[in-house]
């Protein structure tokens, strides 16, 4: 469910648990959340908090209308929280 073509599903939509845990040096919010009826936190970004930022270019939508990040474009990694 993480994976959407080639970025990262980041759709605020698809996330619950969401905590804000900082900020990246270009001013990104990071959070940990888990994708809703998933037990897995992970640590990354919200798709929405980068289109208000004006940073489209990290975004794209997918067929069924849910944002992915492409996260090689911004500094902030997704990662899966042990």
């Amino acid at each position: 469910m993480v994976t959407g073509g080639l970025g990262l599903l980041s759709d605020i939509r698809l996330k619950e648990n969401i905590n804000k845990t900082g900020v990246s040096d270009s001013g990104i919010p990071i959070y940990t959340f888990n994708y809703k009826g998933k037990d897995e936190v992970w640590s990354g970004t919200m798709a929405q908090d980068l289109i208000n930022m004006g940073r489209e270019d990290a975004v794209s939508t997918m067929d069924n209308g849910y944002y992915v990040v492409n996260y090689n474009v911004i500094d902030v990694d997704m990662k899966l929280k042990k």
